[in-house]
């Protein structure tokens, strides 16, 4: 991932102490994955059972400077990594191989505090921390900070348009090619091919669900030979840059059915609305709602089995969601999924998804939009008819 300027990575630790702050926390322990890339630009080089922590204590108003009191924990044998990349501007604390690294970690810390910590953080590690501070406490980041990463700066969304813009091209390339009498594996196969082409240097997932099997939303590529006849579910994505792409589209081999037909105009409708419904003073339950009243009124309510979206960023799933109970408002910059859906056990499933932007952020050529919900996908959604 080609890293942000350092002020980038302080400006994001000086909101997190603001957060932690406002929400009665010590402080953020970041540890390697996602959050330790958003906030430190860093990635160690393996996925070690040795501790790295990057601490940030919450804003307390009594700091000179500008704020930016974070401080990383780091293997000796690792901290080179770290001095010489493009983060500065932190102190770095090494510890050896035989030292007590969650003792050297306790030094820094407030040992009664309360901490938001990585999802991802290794439950050895938690549990090595409550036992050098026994009065310590911990919780997930997305249960107390949910909201964290959620709001992305114009680079960010530049860079999640750029991953959009590559799976749109994948999607414009596989309708290109035969599908019936390949097996769901060999389009599969394909669809990796062409997202590690247009710039993506992790593939996450490239699902192709054909007749029956797309009624199991989570599917994964088999062996199932594609028919004339089938309607087929692809749902692919990964990181180009770092940040995500994520889109799914239904075609038919083959001319639709009617009532096929039916089903997909439902799903586009529905996913027309969920967009629409992005806008200034808008929850992001509001979203899932405006989908699943149009799937609901026109009575396959039942067979829409999931949320109606999710947030993206360094990661292709993480927080908001867009789901009945979450009443956070969406604001400038959130970039997450509308992807409503109908799934008719032993028939076929259809799925649209667009990754869209609240208010646009970053957008090219959107400067002058009005508030609402921009895509960052823009393949056909009208049913593609296949061979």
């Amino acid at each position: 991932m080609t890293p942000f300027s350092p002020a980038v990575y302080a400006d994001r630790r000086r909101r997190a102490a603001a957060q932690a702050a406002a929400a009665g926390l010590a402080g953020v322990l970041v540890t390697p994955g996602p959050d330790l890339r958003y906030f430190l630009g860093y990635t160690p080089s393996a996925d070690t059972e040795r501790l790295t922590l990057l601490a940030i204590p919450a804003a307390d108003g009594d700091h000179d400077g500008d704020g930016d009191q974070a401080v990383a924990v780091v293997p000796r044998l690792e901290a080179h990594d770290l001095e010489v990349g493009a983060v500065g501007g932190i102190e770095a604390v090494a510890w050896s191989d035989g030292e007590d690294e969650h003792a050297v970690a306790a030094r820094l810390l407030r040992p009664d505090g309360r901490y938001a910590i990585s999802d991802a953080a290794w439950a050895l590690h938690v549990l090595g921390l409550q036992r050098a501070m026994p009065a310590s406490s911990y919780a997930a980041v997305t249960t107390v900070l949910p909201m964290l990463r959620a709001a992305k700066s114009p680079e960010e969304v530049a860079r999640l348009a750029a991953a959009g813009a590559g799976a749109d091209a994948v999607f414009e390339q596989i309708v290109t090619r035969r599908f019936a009498g390949r097996a769901e594996s060999e389009v599969s196969a394909d669809l990796d091919a062409l997202l590690r082409s247009h710039g993506h240097e992790q593939v996450d997932f490239t699902l192709v669900c054909a007749g029956e099997n797309g009624a199991d939303p989570h599917h994964e590529a088999g062996n199932r030979v594609i028919r004339e006849g089938d309607m087929v579910v692809m749902d692919f994505g990964g990181l180009a840059d770092g940040y995500g792409s994520d889109t799914t589209r239904t075609v038919h081999v083959g001319a639709p059915t009617a009532g096929e037909q039916e089903v997909h105009d439902v799903v586009r409708a529905a996913q027309q609305a969920g967009v629409d419904a992005v806008r200034p003073g808008a929850t992001c339950q509001d979203v899932d709602r405006a989908s699943r009243a149009v799937i609901a009124d026109a009575g396959f309510g039942d067979w829409f089995v999931h949320r109606t979206g999710h947030g993206i960023g360094l990661t292709t799933h993480e927080p908001p969601y867009m789901v009945e109970g979450e009443e956070t408002p969406i604001e400038a910059g959130m970039c997450f999924s509308v992807e409503p859906g109908i799934y008719l056990p032993g028939e076929f499933g259809v799925r649209i998804e667009d990754i869209v932007v609240a208010f646009p952020s970053g957008v090219p050529g959107t400067a002058d939009a009005p508030d609402s919900g921009v895509r960052l996908n823009t393949s056909p959604h009208e049913m593609v008819v296949v061979e």
